[in-house]
């Protein structure tokens, strides 16, 4: 079934960046109409959204006026993406506005809707922006957090278009709920760790795991598109910010721990997709070891690191919040993996556990995953394999259910 995608494309100096967008919707066999506005065709002409769609373009209600295009684009439409949504475009948007097509497209459109915003930090930080944001997301429509880093000119800031490339994931996720795409999650505060720590043995050195981190991207991005605020707190992981999503950035397990339990003060919910290390040197040496000529080892004395989901689980700093772990288990000769993670759930204190059978290095890296989502009053999910967004979902479907009770 081909998927009828409207980009519309407000007048922003980022609306360069929505040529991407629109290059990843056509290459994965959408039927894209771009819808911008006059301001936008100032930034990027008619011919080029023209030649990158295969659509004749245009910003006015009276271009093919026999076809009603001021109603059927919206009518027809399976997801309306604004990308990108300048302050201006918001306001419109917020207050029923019908100037030009786009507006009138936001206005007939019953399919869900996504706004990327970009506009300089002032403008976005303003309280009419924040009210028009606010009243969007009361009605039902995603809009986005902009990312942080270059704007216009010399200033840097919050404002910032998300990589195209991730808001492309996000309204393909919004997609792939389908009629299910409710934004059950908006409102709420949600933390994520994700991927690995490093306990450093010395400038070089360090112990760590395979941890890749994209299971909890998955697990933020999808949160990010059911409406949710989200702190991502990152332990080294080299993928590109998930659109929407603030990111702290952590090595070790102290500092995982740390920017954990701060986020969490606000948060309905932690998830803890990470996999800190369990142990570290009990001296970080200053120097590069070097290798002994007798061929000897070093010999390197351990201690315990600090044991982050059984804190937030037992010492919750907002009551009711809803605490996720997740469980990489082997199965050894006291227990099967289901064993040893409902042995982990109870020792824990969590709500739901995430049980994941890595036996022969399985997940690590992979873009597919499969798991047992088990739950402290005994119900248990079986998740086949699939997409990590996909198994993403059903743990915030089990989230939000406890949510409601």
């Amino acid at each position: 079934m081909t998927v009828r995608v409207v980009l519309g494309v407000s007048g922003g100096i980022a609306a360069y960046k929505a040529c991407e967008l629109l290059r990843r919707f056509t290459e994965s066999g959408h039927d894209v109409t771009v819808v911008p506005t006059a301001a936008a065709l100032e930034f990027v002409g008619a011919p080029t959204w023209a030649a990158l769609s295969g659509k004749p373009v245009s910003s006015e209600v009276w271009h093919d006026v026999h076809a009603v295009p001021h109603v059927q684009i919206g009518q027809h439409a399976d997801v309306v993406v604004v990308a990108p949504a300048t302050a201006d475009m918001l306001a419109k948007a917020a207050h029923g506005l019908a100037d030009d097509l786009l507006t009138n497209t936001l206005l007939t459109a019953r399919c869900p809707v996504v706004f990327a915003p970009a506009m300089h930090t002032e403008m976005w930080e303003h309280p009419a922006t924040q009210a028009n944001v606010a009243t969007l997301r009361q009605r039902g429509a995603v809009v986005i957090e902009p990312a942080e880093g270059r704007l216009t000119g010399a200033d840097t800031g919050k404002g910032r278009l998300p990589d195209p490339a991730e808001i492309f994931e996000l309204v393909r996720g919004v997609l792939d709920r389908g009629a299910d795409a409710s934004l059950d999650l908006a409102g709420r505060s949600v933390v994520v760790s994700a991927g690995g720590t490093r306990e450093y043995l010395d400038p070089v050195r360090f112990i760590g795991n395979r941890s890749s981190g994209l299971q909890g991207y998955a697990l933020a991005r999808a949160a990010a598109s059911r409406g949710a605020r989200v702190t991502l707190v990152s332990a080294n992981v080299s993928l590109p910010d998930p659109a929407g999503v603030g990111v702290v950035r952590v090595e070790t397990t102290a500092q995982l721990r740390d920017a954990v339990v701060s986020a969490a003060a606000g948060a309905d919910a932690v998830v803890m997709a990470a996999a800190p290390a369990d142990f570290r040197p009990t001296a970080v040496s200053e120097a590069k070891i070097k290798k002994a000529d007798d061929g000897s080892a070093p010999a390197i004395e351990l201690e315990q690191n600090p044991d982050i989901l059984a804190e937030i689980s037992h010492h919750r700093a907002r009551p009711g919040a809803v605490v996720v772990g997740f469980a990489a288990e082997t199965g050894d000769a006291t227990g099967s993996v289901l064993d040893l993670g409902r042995a982990k759930l109870a020792r824990k204190g969590c709500d739901l556990l995430v049980v994941n059978d890595v036996s022969g290095g399985a997940v690590f890296g992979s873009s597919d995953n499969e798991a047992v989502v088990l739950a402290a009053d005994g119900a248990s999910v079986e998740v086949p394999r699939g997409s990590k967004t996909a198994l993403a979902h059903v743990i915030w479907d089990e989230v939000s259910r406890r949510f409601a009770d």
